[in-house]
């Protein structure tokens, strides 16, 4: 698993054209104000240690001049991981009020390599356009245009459309596309529904009714489970627990704590 792909879970838009209110879905898990906070933990000989954390803003902003969403995510590994591999990462994404994508940035520092992503969008005579630049670690500068005629998100602007899934429409097993890009190329990825469970976070008296998805990508032949989260069977759809299958080991990211949500939070239990 790249940790591109695992920030996803941690782990989500603006051109007034048909083609972008295409791309859109109404939201009604999130407000602006919205903070999520999370602890990161990794498998370390058999024992699960905590290794950094993980907060998630979403703010009313504006871009181009109209009103947008603006979601960011900050991931940072403590002094015990950085012996071993650092992880500073900071993601960014605006979206316009449907949550179509209008701009992503992730600045990553993952080890000894840093780099950074940029994608603008846009929607030309009904397709889904995207402009790519990436800076390498060695300092070169990429760039592409790529067009799609369905619609393609990035790894923040596909956590906020996740959120506003109705899950009543879907079927246990079922399979929800999920086009996802960076600068460099498409993913072949899909959402798997697994159904409900009720879960409690380690460590605390915090217990939750979930709905649980799987994140799986095709690649080379194969497909991979990257990614098992559960979010909160509610309005908020909050992502309470995610289970990252790596190519180093297993990790894991819990909800330490949340606010300014939109709704109830009807899905804890007391």
């Amino acid at each position: 698993m790249r940790l591109r792909t695992l920030l996803v879970a941690l782990l989500a838009a603006l051109c007034a054209s048909s083609a972008q209110a295409q791309c859109g879905i109404k939201n009604t898990a999130f407000k602006g104000g919205e903070f999520l906070y999370y602890d990161l933990y990794f498998n370390w000989k058999f024992i699960w240690v905590k290794v950094g954390t993980a907060s998630m803003s979403t703010v009313v902003s504006r871009y181009g001049g109209k009103p947008a969403y603006r979601a960011s995510l900050i991931t940072r590994s403590n002094n015990r991981l950085d012996k071993f591999f650092t992880l500073r990462d900071t993601l960014v994404s605006y979206c316009s009020t449907d949550l179509s994508p209008l701009y992503f940035r992730k600045g990553a520092r993952e080890g000894h390599r840093y780099y950074v992503d940029e994608i603008w969008y846009s929607y030309p005579r009904g397709t889904c356009h995207l402009k790519q630049h990436r800076i390498e670690d060695d300092g070169r500068h990429v760039n592409k245009e790529s067009a799609y005629r369905d619609c393609v998100y990035d790894m923040m602007s596909i956590f906020l459309r996740a959120r506003n899934f109705d899950v009543s429409k879907y079927k246990v097993g079922q399979n929800i596309p999920m086009p996802v890009s960076d600068a460099k190329r498409l993913s072949n990825s899909w959402l798997k529904y697994r159904g409900k469970e009720t879960f409690t976070i380690d460590g605390t008296n915090e217990k939750y009714r979930c709905l649980v998805f799987s994140f799986i990508e095709r690649e080379d032949g194969e497909n991979n489970e990257l990614l098992r989260f559960y979010v909160t069977d509610d309005a908020n759809h909050i992502p309470v627990r995610l289970d990252m299958f790596l190519s180093f080991g297993s990790a894991k990211a819990f909800l330490r704590g949340y606010k300014g949500v939109r709704n109830p939070v009807t899905s804890r239990i007391k």
